[in-house]
């Protein structure tokens, strides 16, 4: 071959590898999964099976108040509490014949103390812990509770709290009687109070299925996470067995390896569907719709007859040197009245959307309240194609 047909080959063998390196390219980058835009990730939206907390719950004594205590005339269960515990310190504060000994001590509290079980906690972990008074102690303030086993549902003791109390609110009271309170004074916090003595027996890695369970029920997005997880593995291991639940069945590939499974299907991408919903909370004004919220065609008109009264007295004095007359205060009243003329009709069209819903009502001038009385009533004459929850 001569120089020129060599050079001519070797251009020809670079362009076929470099058309070949950018078909590789293309064909990976479609292959990829593409992320929707305002799409959330599984683990953001779902559970997985046995990955839950538990609730832990406890009975116990704060001790160390300054006078702040619970008043053991009135809160008997304090005072057996501190019997209880005095007898099982090797103290005896019993009288002949069984009788307890009179015990007035102002610096004891009886508290209810709960914690939560995070998944898959192991003996010696460490987690926080919340005390609250329940007698009618006036303040936590620089109380150390006592031991205090804490049981789950089943009875079962589980952690053991002890420690000084954090986080607990201030209240200081004047000679007059006027008072300032910060915070709530009877119940804090305890940071790693409780020593886990009890686990939870779960294993995940010989799991041969797992349920993959929707913070907010939908069929729409149950199915949308079986294809994103069918899609990516390959092969038809994921179905929705009801709107808040999607079986995935683990693949050979991943037998006895369960969590590099989860850890996969938990990046994957999807976007949520969700339910045209409008949620109002009456006691603050607050209004919340959702983007699918729609409605049919529909007048408005809001308005109301007000009527402004503003008294302004005004002194009247005799003229100059004037040898009869007094000053007096005479009563200039202004009275005004608002029909409402400004607030006209409004028609918002068949179908429009959450923006312009939001336009056509403030476009009418209106606040908070009204407006959710305006929507029950749009709801009420069949035009708003949404739920209303009331809060």
């Amino acid at each position: 071959m001569t120089p020129t047909a060599t050079t001519a080959a070797t251009i020809n063998t670079g362009l076929r590898a470099l058309l070949l390196a950018a078909g590789l390219v293309a064909v990976t980058v479609f292959a990829m999964p593409q992320a929707a835009f305002g799409a959330s990730r599984i683990k953001d939206i779902a559970d997985f099976e046995g990955v839950r907390d538990n609730l832990l719950v406890g009975y116990g004594i704060v001790v160390g108040l300054n006078g702040t205590g619970d008043d053991l005339t009135n809160s008997p269960f304090t005072k057996e509490s501190l019997v209880g515990m005095l007898e099982r310190l090797g103290v005896n504060i019993r009288q002949q014949g069984g009788t307890i000994a009179t015990v007035k001590p102002k610096n004891v509290a009886a508290v209810m103390v709960t914690a939560v079980l995070p998944p898959f906690a192991r003996q010696g972990t460490r987690v926080d812990v919340s005390v609250s008074a329940l007698g009618d102690a006036k303040s936590l303030l620089g109380g150390t509770l006592l031991v205090t086993p804490l049981v789950g549902a089943d009875g079962e003791i589980y952690a053991v709290a002890q420690g000084g109390l954090a986080g607990v609110g201030v209240t200081a009271t004047g000679a007059s009687g006027s008072s300032v309170t910060k915070g709530v004074p009877t119940s804090g916090k305890i940071a790693n109070a409780a020593i886990i003595e009890r686990e939870l027996p779960f294993e995940m890695g010989h799991l041969e299925s797992v349920k993959v369970t929707l913070r907010n029920p939908d069929f729409t997005t149950a199915r949308r996470i079986a294809q994103a997880v069918n899609s990516y593995l390959g092969t038809e291991i994921a179905r929705p067995s009801d709107p808040g639940t999607v079986q995935v069945t683990v693949p050979p590939a991943y037998r006895g390896n369960v969590v590099a499974m989860l850890t996969d299907i938990e990046q994957l991408r999807i976007e949520p569907d969700q339910i045209a919903k409008i949620v109002i909370d009456e006691a603050s004004g607050t209004i919340v719709m959702g983007e699918n919220v729609r409605i049919s065609t529909v007048a408005i008109a809001q308005g109301q007859l007000t009527i402004r009264i503003t008294e302004t007295p005004q002194v009247s004095q005799p003229s100059p040197f004037s040898t009869t007359g007094s000053t007096t205060t005479v009563q200039r009243s202004d009275i005004e009245v608002d029909e409402g003329s400004q607030k006209k009709l409004s028609v918002l069209p068949h179908g429009v959307t959450l923006q312009e819903l939001v336009n056509g009502l403030n476009s009418l001038g209106i606040g908070p309240r009204d407006m959710i009385s305006i929507l029950q009533a749009i709801k009420a004459a069949g035009a708003l194609q949404a739920d209303i929850e009331v809060m």
